[in-house]
């Protein structure tokens, strides 16, 4: 999952756990935000995921 904002960017792999791929710009206290938002919503993020590409 993608992330970007004010030209910041970060992606994050939802499975097999929720985990930062990489980050561009965004501060550490954000990253920390992100990813209790994306663990909390992981399975509404998958599955919006595989309906999009199924």
């Amino acid at each position: 999952m993608h992330v970007r904002a004010a030209g910041k960017e970060a992606k994050f792999w939802l499975s097999p756990s929720v985990s930062l791929a990489c980050n561009d710009g965004f501060d550490a206290r954000t990253i920390r935000v992100l990813l209790e938002v994306t663990e909390q919503n992981q399975k509404l993020l998958e599955d919006a995921w595989h309906d999009y590409f199924a």
